[in-house]
């Protein structure tokens, strides 16, 4: 039966969106040429950072527009290759190829398709509001980490210096080797890009940077004569770019380690972009995570199957695509179709593109994510969120992205266990739900709202009727951490746009910090009352 009202959802959805086609096919076509101008660089720089033929970034990006956007349970997000996959692709590489890039590649594909699947599985199983749930400020640890990553991995590409493998420690000691073989035409290069990237936003900040960057890179190097392997290469022919996955390792640890964080690592990363793009979206709809958590996964499975990269619902394009006025998902299907015609026409403009210019971008996007700016907005919230975003990015540093993680959120648990949150309470939750009157819904929290606890209250919520006044009384409430007080901040939003009511009963906290969505503890004097 479920299988059956599945199948009729879908035939619905798509006859929804090819109506939203008819009416509005300009803006989208208009909006998903805007956002492939973007992604076409970007997909050539993270291929290339993380191991693999630069042809794989536009592989995933194509089959993301083509196929993810015809199934997923988002609208607006742009589905492709991104850097916070950089480092587990290239670890895997690595880890599995001993020392071969080119059987180390063909291993990893083996290993994203089977985490494609795990993804779908994860979807079918409602498992995306799970893994939503991670604190915010372990997500900003962990995108810390893989930013300084980056950085410390491209800086010998801005100059032309050969790459540095090994651990994270290793490359930041080389780089004074490397950067030493630099190259100045190369450094030029790269130059001309960081001033690119700083100055034309001050004067227009919607033009589509990465291809400014990129054109201006493949002119300089087209006059200095930069030699054939500073620049992008690709097959002469684009169909020479597939390449079949090679399963013969799939016993080994490190396979299913790799399996683990390109499913687990690039979930988290879709979900938190589909909820943080469904906040920028004028029309307030919420996107089904779940669905958005298996599309991804087809995605991925038929991407490792033709030598593409892993792919994930990116937040810097999706912004774009936002901010270019698109309100369908046929936006992200005409950006993935202008990058095929593109490969399919032009593939001799791609070989003129220097690497270095792409490695602009990539350091770039390295600097955004662990700016001084991240670390300021975190601290805001308290001085426990910056001691679990600190404790996350030492562990991605010092370990792995799993662990890094697994560290953050545990470092997470013991802060609420510090401020005097029962063991039992810590992964269960205790709240009514009752009708004192008519069209009046009230949510009675007792004890703590949790990270690691709060979906049953979330779950419950979603599905109470609309445009009712909604009470939430925290008169005998303890610890409601960051987490439950940002998903309740966007509840209220969203349900009084719908014509609701919420009100909030319970005065006597403590907050953490005057961060308006701070943890909050009830003070001594309520505890008594």
């Amino acid at each position: 039966m479920r299988t059956i009202l599945d199948n009729l959802t879908t035939i619905v959805h798509f006859k929804s969106d090819f109506q939203d086609l008819k009416q509005a096919w300009r803006r989208e076509v208009l909006s998903g040429f805007w956002v492939f101008l973007i992604a076409l660089p970007l997909s050539l720089g993270i291929a290339a950072a993380s191991g693999f033929p630069p042809s794989a970034g536009i592989i995933s990006a194509i089959i993301g527009g083509l196929l993810v956007s015809r199934i997923s349970g988002s609208t607006l997000t742009i589905n492709g290759p991104a850097a916070g996959l950089i480092i587990v692709v290239l670890s895997a590489v690595q880890a599995l190829g001993d020392g071969d890039p080119m059987a180390g590649y063909r291993y990893t594909l083996a290993a994203i398709v089977i985490s494609g699947g795990l993804q779908i599985l994860l979807g079918r199983l409602r498992w995306g509001q799970v893994i939503s749930a991670v604190p915010s400020a372990v997500v900003h640890g962990m995108l810390a980490a893989i930013g300084l990553i980056i950085i410390i991995s491209q800086l010998p590409v801005l100059v032309g210096a050969p790459l540095a493998s090994g651990t994270v420690l290793h490359k930041l000691l080389s780089l004074p080797q490397s950067l030493a073989q630099g190259q100045l035409e190369i450094m030029l290069i790269s130059l001309v890009g960081f001033w690119l990237l700083i100055l034309i936003p001050l004067f227009d900040n919607k033009l589509p940077m990465p291809l400014i960057v990129v054109v201006a890179g493949s002119l300089f190097a087209l006059h200095l004569s930069t030699p054939a392997n500073a620049l992008v290469t690709l097959p002469e022919h684009f169909s020479a770019s597939f390449y079949t996955p090679d399963f013969s390792k799939i016993h080994y640890p490190a396979f299913w380690e790799a399996v683990l964080s390109l499913s687990l690592i690039g979930s988290l990363e879709t979900l938190l972009s589909a909820a943080a793009i469904d906040k920028l979206d004028p029309q307030q709809r919420r996107t089904d995570l779940d669905r958005d958590l298996s599309a991804v996964g087809c995605g991925n499975m038929l991407a490792g199957a033709i030598g593409g990269l892993p792919m994930i619902a990116e937040i810097v394009r999706s912004s774009a695509n936002v901010n270019n006025g698109a309100q369908t998902a046929w936006a992200n299907f005409f950006h993935g179709l202008f990058l095929l015609l593109f490969v399919a026409l032009f593939p001799a403009l791609i070989q003129t593109i220097p690497l270095a210019a792409l490695a602009v971008l990539l350091v770039f996007t390295g600097y955004r994510l662990t700016e001084p700016k991240v670390w300021g907005q975190v601290y805001q919230v308290g001085q426990a969120q910056l001691v679990v975003f600190t404790a996350t990015l030492i562990g991605v540093l010092l370990t792995d992205l799993l662990l890094g993680v697994l560290i953050g959120i545990s470092v997470k648990l013991a802060v609420n266990v510090m401020h005097g949150v029962w063991w039992r309470n810590l992964f269960t939750i205790h709240f009514e739900i009752s009708t004192p009157e008519e069209n009046t819904q009230q949510l009675t929290l007792k004890g703590s709202a949790l990270f690691s606890n709060f979906l049953p209250m979330k779950n419950a919520l979603v599905q109470l009727p609309k445009a009712q006044q909604l009470k939430f009384d925290f008169t005998q409430a303890y610890l409601i951490d960051h987490t439950v007080m940002e998903f309740l901040h966007h509840f209220k939003t969203s349900y009084e746009a719908q014509g609701g009511q919420c009100e909030f009963i319970g005065t006597a906290w403590q907050k953490f910090s005057p961060h308006l969505l701070a943890a909050r503890l009830m003070t001594a004097d309520e505890r008594k009352a």
